[in-house]
């Protein structure tokens, strides 16, 4: 029984931010899978990427999308709410319900918009610690997450070592490479660019209705960043939209037709503000910012790690995760490392779940 629960908190109550400024107040989304045993020790934190939500499993009433992970969470499956209490966190900064952009600033009275400070994973994680302790939940068996969320993990690692038994990050890395800002730059420019950003007062109604070309375009080369040459040879080849002449100029390949599908349709659901602030936050990561190279970073851990990277991940390839391992290894911490073999992208650790299933399965058994 999957037992889906949404919930919000609010607290009254100041977060210190890494940039030295201050949230006086915030609000956090979350949805619960399972049951929480009576000694709380059953407890699996799951951590969204980018343009990730709460709901990661699971459909609601008169929906047809199910929630990200669904693959991975539900009964008998890789994180199995028969024996687990699953709970997952929106991200501040994001606009799905958490405090973000949008949200009133309690001094003006006005949306944030512009004004929002700039938050940091660290900032992330450290405002849904203050979540957990307002559950009763003081440590967890496991925190998963992949990409963004494979960050988070890292951070509850490091930041908060006794909170979690284990640890397990997929498609991710230690701090996020100039590749990966550089295919976010074309986002941002997009975005700001846009005249219909309007310095960021434009009317969200308006966006979520009609889109916004700049971040389309830029979701679009993102969106290229999340797959591989051979993901997309095998989904589309060189087919051509069968209503498109081959000799018309605007004339389409079906790969043509797919990321208009997903560019324009991306800003109709994912506020832009929303976008910038995350994205930055994903740029500025470096869990070596604050220590004198990785090792001294990764010293704090005391949970087991397991890190899933696959074959054909540009974002954040392989090698970043095996630095970690060999690391990890080097100062004598619990580490496994799987590089999965996949021709899908970036997006393997949210399709192929098959592929990995079976490594978290056995983690969390253990």
């Amino acid at each position: 029984m999957l037992n889906l629960k949404t919930g919000k908190v609010k607290f009254d109550e100041p977060l210190y931010l890494e940039s030295g400024r201050i949230l006086p107040e915030f609000e956090l989304a979350y949805e619960t899978y399972g049951e929480l045993n009576k000694d709380k020790s059953n407890v699996i934190v799951v951590c969204h990427a980018l343009t990730g939500s709460h709901h990661a499993a699971g459909r609601y009433e008169n929906e047809q999308k199910f929630g990200w992970w669904d693959a991975l969470i539900g009964e008998g499956k890789g994180i199995d709410t028969s024996n687990f209490f699953v709970i997952c966190v929106n991200i501040l900064g994001s606009n799905f319900g958490s405090t973000n952009p949008l949200s009133i600033e309690k001094s003006t009275g006005k949306q944030y918009r512009l004004r929002f400070p700039v938050l940091t994973i660290s900032d992330v994680v450290k405002a849904q610690m203050r979540l957990f302790e307002h559950l009763g939940i003081e440590r967890a068996h496991a925190v998963v997450g992949g990409s963004l969320g494979g960050m988070q993990v890292l951070c509850f690692a490091i930041e908060f070592p006794n909170f979690a038994k284990n640890v397990i990050i997929l498609a991710s890395t230690y701090q996020s490479k100039a590749w990966a800002i550089a295919f976010n730059k074309i986002a941002i420019e997009g975005i700001l660019r846009d005249p219909g950003f309007k310095d960021g007062q434009y009317d969200e109604n308006d966006i979520a209705a009609q889109g916004l070309t700049g971040m389309a375009l830029g979701r679009m080369a993102g969106h290229i960043s999340f797959l591989s040459p051979s993901s997309m040879d095998s989904k589309f080849g060189r087919n051509y939209v069968e209503t498109d002449g081959l000799y018309e100029l605007t004339g389409r390949f079906q790969v043509d037709r797919y990321m208009e599908y997903n560019g324009h349709g991306f800003p109709k659901r994912f506020d832009p503000l929303s976008y910038l602030y995350i994205v930055k936050m994903m740029n500025i990561f470096d869990c070596t910012r604050h220590y004198d190279d990785l090792a001294h970073a990764l010293l704090p851990i005391c949970a087991k790690v397991t890190l899933v990277a696959f074959s054909g991940d540009m974002l954040f390839p392989p090698s970043c995760m095996r630095e970690m391992h060999e690391t990890l290894q080097g100062i004598g911490k619990a580490c496994d490392y799987h590089e999965i073999d996949s021709d899908y992208g970036h997006d393997a650790f949210l399709v192929e779940v098959d592929k990995f299933e079976k490594i978290i399965k056995k983690v969390l058994d253990e």
